[in-house]
């Protein structure tokens, strides 16, 4: 694994919520490999954002930004079963 890999996959999991640890940690362990340089860039940037908010767009709760509203966050909310 590479390293831009390697630091997506550890600010995954430790992001400072136990669930986003969760959410995100476990779909990066499972599908960093598979992510293509610009779903790479895409997740890096959605990393930059709260917890909070990552958390209430992936579980539904509020509407995805358009900045952020592509196809890894509909991955994400698939991988963790959310609307």
């Amino acid at each position: 694994m590479d390293a831009r890999r390697k630091r997506l996959l550890f600010r995954c999991n430790h992001r400072g919520t136990k669930e986003n640890d969760i959410m995100l940690g476990g779909f990066a362990a499972i599908h960093v490999n598979d992510l293509t340089e610009p779903q790479l860039a895409a997740f890096e940037a959605l990393l930059d954002e709260s917890d909070i908010e990552l958390y209430k767009w992936i579980t539904g709760k509020e509407p995805v930004p358009a900045a952020h509203d592509h196809d890894l966050i509909a991955w994400l909310k698939k991988f963790n079963n959310c609307p």
